[in-house]
C-alpha cells in the first residue's frame, strides 16, 4: 500500500496524543494540588497531538469537506466509530483540563486532594482513560478489519497500536512533568517505559516475521477466476497509471524494510532505553534524558508506521 504522510501522520501523533491523556488522567487521580500546572500542560499537549493527527487525516481525503458523513456510518464503519470516540474523548478530556486549570489559578479550590481523588476527578479521569482507549482500538481496527489486505487482518494489530499509543504517552509525560521538575515516582516511571519500549520490540519483531512467513491467501489465477491454475500476464489490465497502481501497489525493497525495521527498534526501544539509564543511573538532566526518549520513539514510530502501510499487499495487486 502507498504509505500516504497524512494517515502516517494521524496514526502517530493522534496514537500518540490519546496516550499521553491516558497516563495524564492516571497520574490525575493520584495527583496533589501541586501538580496542578504540569497536569494542564499534559492535558492540553495530548490533545493538541490528538487534534493535529485528526486534522492530518482529512488530508488523505478527496473532499475534505465532506468528511462529516463518516460519522453517520458508526454502526457498520470503524472508520466512523473512530470518529464518533475521537469527538466524545474530548468531553472529558477537555474537563479534565479544565480542572488543571482551576486548581492552578486557584490551589485552594481542592480539586486535587493529598487525601484521594474526589468523585469529580475519579469520574472524569476514568471517563478520559475509557475513551482514549476506545479510539485507539478503533483506529487500529480500521485497518484489522480489511480483510482484502493480509498484513493489516492479523492478531497483533490492535495490540501494537495500543503499546505504541502507551509508549509515547508514557515518554511525553515524563519529558513534561521532568521539565517542570514535577515527576512523580521516577523510578516506577522509568520501569513502565522499559518494559512498554521492551514489549513493543516484541510484539513488533512477532508481527514482522508473521509478515514475512505468510503468503497470499490467494493466487493470480484465484483472481481471475481459475482457481487451481498458473496464470501468467499476458499484458497488463490497462496502459495508464491508475488510483489502484498508485495506492495499491506499492513495493518497498526487502533490503530497505530490513534497514527501516532496524532504525525504527533503534529508535522506538534503544534509544530510549538507553536516555533512561542515562538519566537515572548517569546524572543525565533528567529533562534532556526523557525528551529524548520521546522524541526517539515518536520518531521510531513513525518509520514503524511507514512500513506498516509500505509493507502491506491489497488483494487487487494479484491482479494489477
Amino acid at each position: 500500500m502507498h504509505p500516504a504522510l497524512s494517515v502516517i501522520l494521524f496514526t502517530t501523533l493522534s496514537g500518540a496524543g490519546y496516550g499521553l491523556l491516558i497516563w495524564t488522567a492516571l497520574v490525575a487521580l493520584y495527583a496533589r494540588p501541586g501538580d496542578a500546572g504540569g497536569l494542564l500542560v499534559c492535558a492540553l499537549t495530548g490533545l493538541v497531538l490528538a487534534t493535529v493527527g485528526l486534522l492530518s487525516s482529512m488530508l488523505h481525503l478527496g473532499k475534505p469537506v465532506r468528511a462529516w458523513r463518516a460519522f453517520s456510518q458508526w454502526r457498520t464503519s470503524w472508520l466512523s466509530r473512530e470518529g464518533v470516540m475521537a469527538v466524545v474523548t474530548y468531553i472529558p478530556a477537555l474537563l479534565l483540563a479544565g480542572m488543571a486549570w482551576l486548581e492552578w489559578l486557584d490551589p485552594e479550590s481542592v480539586v486535587f486532594r493529598s487525601s484521594g481523588p474526589t468523585v469529580a476527578v475519579l469520574v472524569i479521569a476514568l471517563a478520559t482513560i475509557a475513551c482514549a482507549l476506545a479510539t485507539i482500538v478503533c483506529t487500529a481496527m480500521i485497518y484489522a478489519s480489511l480483510k482484502p489486505i493480509p498484513a493489516w487482518r492479523h492478531r497483533l494489530v490492535v495490540p501494537v497500536y495500543l503499546v505504541f499509543a502507551l509508549l509515547g504517552g508514557l515518554a511525553l509525560l515524563a519529558a513534561i512533568l521532568s521539565a517542570a521538575a514535577a515527576l512523580p515516582a521516577m523510578r516506577i516511571v522509568a520501569t513502565a517505559l522499559a518494559l512498554l519500549a521492551t514489549l513493543a520490540a516484541g510484539l513488533k519483531l512477532g508481527y514482522w516475521r508473521a509478515l514475512d512467513r505468510t503468503q497470499l491467501p490467494a493466487d493470480r489465477g484465484d483472481a481471475v477466476g481459475l482457481p487451481g491454475r498458473a496464470v501468467s500476464v499476458f499484458e497488463r489490465p490497462h496502459t495508464e497509471a491508475s488510483y489502484i497502481t498508485r495506492e495499491m501497489a506499492f513495493v518497498v525493497a526487502r533490503r530497505h524494510a530490513r534497514r527501516l525495521r532496524a532504525l525504527a527498534l533503534l529508535l522506538f526501544t534503544g534509544v530510549p532505553l538507553l536516555a533512561v539509564y542515562l538519566t537515572m543511573h548517569a546524572g543525565l538532566e533528567a529533562s534532556w534524558g526523557w525528551g529524548a526518549a520521546a522524541a526517539a520513539i515518536l520518531a521510531g514510530s513513525f518509520v514503524e508506521r511507514w512500513l506498516f502501510f509500505a509493507q502491506a499487499r491489497h488483494m487487487v495487486t494479484l491482479y494489477y
